[in-house]
């Protein structure tokens, strides 16, 4: 059976290869031991999911262009990538996060404008923005994708009370 313009996945292909690609998998194991003890939220691949899901959410609810798609899950998968670099180096992980990323979009087929696009996204994650622009959803949606609510050590956690999920909301 051939699949249709609506099919699960369609499109998808160069984010399978960014999941694929070896030195994401490299990062991605080098994060879990890094936060196999964490009891707070940890940067798994649950999470970028999530990311991308509901800054794809949002972007529609804004009708913005549905063609981002891959852009908006290839900078899901990637944008906390280099975390573990901010754990054995210091360095910011949105910083270090963009550096791994462009060889990896690069290796994944990804232009050069496609690349500047889920790099500015990963750069400006952790920057509060405001409006209803793609980065500005990004923004909001790596805050929403935390389920403070519902977190057993919600009191301990040094994210400031302003930034707590502390209700179901979108």
């Amino acid at each position: 059976m051939e699949a249709g313009p609506g099919s699960i996945g369609m499109g998808m292909e160069r984010v399978n290869r960014i999941w694929r690609h070896r030195t994401y998998q490299e990062c991605l194991e080098k994060i879990r031991a890094h936060e196999e003890t964490r009891e707070f939220c940890r940067h798994t691949p649950e999470h970028f999911l999530d990311v991308a899901r509901l800054t794809y959410i949002l972007a529609l609810e804004e009708g913005i262009q549905a063609g981002l798609k891959e852009l908006i899950y290839a900078a899901g998968l990637l944008h906390d990538i280099g975390r573990h670099l901010q754990y054995e180096k210091g360095i910011p992980h949105q910083t270090a996060s963009a550096e791994i990323a462009e060889e990896i979009l690069r290796d994944c087929g990804f232009s050069e404008g496609e690349r500047e696009t889920v790099l500015h996204l990963i750069r400006s994650h952790r920057t509060p923005q405001e409006g209803t622009d793609l980065a500005a959803l990004f923004y909001r949606a790596d805050k929403l994708s935390r389920n403070c609510f519902a977190c057993p050590v919600q009191e301990k956690c040094d994210w400031p009370g302003t930034k707590k999920n502390l209700e179901i909301k979108l």
